[in-house]
């Protein structure tokens, strides 16, 4: 579970405030996850978070301390932008990137839980049809939601991605499952803290791509 155990978020303090800092410094090697889903279909959805994280980076590093957690830097753009916001700046690239982060969140949450194809218990179709329907469908147009479709139809052995996830090693899927469970812990929180934020400062769009 090199992938995930080798960059474990962080526990939330009371508040649930998310620091800017550690919170890049965790998803900054969650790209390559996507890579483990073997699709080229995949590639957008990783470009794009990449592309997200970029942009919050460059808001964050022109004011460390301004901008010292997720909250400060989306409340600071409320007030700066006006009416352009929440369509702008790091807001609109941490609602994107939310919205990637509980994709892999619910995916593998699904693996977690046993939830499976009795047909076909090796695949992951299943989890990853999941994930897409209740993170990603709504905010696609009838031709993504068409490309990525296709995409589940390719989606790799549970075999062949637990290896991927372990960066070509051998590992009993008891035993990444339980890694996986430990990782979402933190993982889980954070991105629910995102979640309520937006919907505490009405930072949510509904429109589709």
């Amino acid at each position: 579970m090199s992938l995930l155990m080798d960059n474990q978020f962080g526990e939330l303090p009371v508040d649930k405030s998310v620091d800017t800092k550690f919170f890049l410094e965790s998803v900054a090697y969650l790209p390559p996850f996507f890579d483990c889903l073997g699709s080229k279909v995949f590639v957008p959805i990783k470009s794009d978070i990449s592309g997200n994280i970029t942009k919050i980076r460059s808001v964050y590093d022109k004011d460390p301390a301004k901008y010292a957690t997720l909250q400060q830097i989306v409340e600071s753009e409320k007030e700066a932008y006006g009416t352009e916001w929440p369509k702008v700046g790091a807001t609109l690239a941490l609602m994107w990137l939310k919205r990637g982060l509980r994709f892999i969140q619910i995916l593998l949450q699904s693996l977690a839980d046993g939830e499976k194809d009795e047909n076909n218990p090796n695949l992951i179709r299943v989890n990853i049809t999941k994930a897409y329907d209740q993170a990603l469908k709504k905010y696609h147009g009838w031709l993504v939601q068409k490309i990525f479709k296709a995409a589940l139809l390719a989606a790799p052995y549970k075999s062949d991605f637990i290896k991927a996830l372990s960066k070509g090693q051998e590992v009993r899927e008891e035993d990444c499952m339980a890694s996986v469970r430990q990782f979402l812990i933190n993982y889980t929180a954070t991105v629910d803290a995102i979640y309520e934020m937006y919907t505490t400062l009405n930072a949510e769009l509904d429109y589709s791509v």
